[in-house]
């Protein structure tokens, strides 16, 4: 299956990426985003190496061939069981291997990976390698710039020295520090403020490292501003989900250089998701594991309310099926206002 595969300019690709986010960028997900932006680079949900390797949970790495530029995303903190799941996703044909460094939740400090990594750099230099020489894949780090009471100023750059020296050349820097002790995952996506100062500093100490930028970033604008800036990539979150098409619909002609965007508007990037929705449900699939994804697609237009209420009360019946998306659209269609 690998050898089949495009061979993607990922430094490129990283411009811009939607990041891995749990329970929310399934390959239902990366599907629907994938029609909106032909260049953004993709993130699966973060997987662990031990459910992959001890638990052979491999329909965990299950993903449409469209979604390329995709990245598997692992957590974990053992060399060799990393190393072993990155064979699994090199194997599966992702374009790139990334391992955690910066998931706060308390199931990944109980198992020492995520943002409690931060703590052990030489560690994260090891798994690093072990990856490395496991797959031909590019092995990436997306990391905090510190953790509870750490010294940013001092611990982000030698992080990034010691996993570097590893390797790694390109790192996704979310710029708020995790408090492990006291704060709920949640919280630590809001409460620590943002130092984007300190990640663009990273650039100029080192600068043959491809530094993305994520954290708070809520617009193409702000996208284009920190490209601008100096950094190498922005990775968007949250409202890359929430309001899909403001960040997905524009990006490929605003940061790609492309002449034009692949769907038109919203309502056609709906209109593409039918054939892939028929198919999930002929293959014994429920409507809402798609149409969940979809809620934000009109956020800020006409009818969005609508959309939103028919697509969260219809879709979790058992014969829910196309129709109720088409239903939906009518209602947009409704909105819109009279040339």
């Amino acid at each position: 299956m690998t050898d089949e595969i495009k061979k993607y300019d990922l430094s490129k690709a990283s411009r811009l990426s939607v990041a891995p986010m749990m329970d929310w960028t399934d390959r239902h997900c990366r599907y629907f985003h994938r029609l909106m932006s032909q260049e953004t680079l993709l993130y699966t949900e973060m997987v662990t190496a031990p459910a992959l390797v001890r638990g052979g949970a491999l329909h965990l790495l299950d993903y449409s061939p469209e979604e390329h530029p995709v990245a598997l995303q692992l957590g974990g903190s053992d060399p060799a069981e990393l190393a072993a799941a990155a064979r699994l996703g090199a194997a599966a044909g992702y374009d790139q291997i990334d391992l955690n460094c910066g998931c706060p939740s308390d199931r990944v400090q109980s198992g020492r990976f995520g943002a409690v990594l931060m703590t052990e750099p030489d560690l994260v230099a090891d798994c690093v390698k072990a990856m490395q020489d496991a797959v031909s894949c590019e092995v990436t780090v997306k990391c905090r710039i510190g953790v509870d009471d750490q010294d940013p100023e001092t611990v982000l750059p030698d992080f990034l020295a010691r996993v570097s020296a590893a390797g790694c050349r390109r790192f996704t820097i979310h710029a708020r520090k995790a408090w492990l002790k006291g704060l709920s995952p949640k919280e630590n996506r809001d409460i620590p403020p943002l130092d984007y100062d300190l990640a663009l500093r990273m650039k100029a100490d080192f600068p043959d490292l491809h530094l993305s930028v994520n954290g708070g970033v809520a617009s193409l604008d702000q996208a284009e501003a920190f490209l601008a800036a100096g950094f190498d990539g922005v990775m968007i979150g949250r409202a890359a989900y929430h309001q899909p098409w403001d960040i997905l619909g524009a990006a490929d002609t605003r940061l790609y250089g492309a002449k034009r965007a692949p769907c038109d508007g919203p309502d056609q990037a709906a209109r593409a998701m039918l054939p892939y929705i028929e198919a999930h449900l002929t293959a014994g699939g429920r409507l809402h594991q798609i149409t969940r994804h979809m809620l934000g697609l009109f956020a800020g237009r006409p009818g969005a309310r609508i959309w939103r209420r028919i697509l969260s009360e219809g879709a979790a019946r058992a014969d829910a099926g196309p129709e109720l998306v088409e239903e939906a659209l009518t209602h947009i269609r409704a909105a819109e206002p009279a040339d």
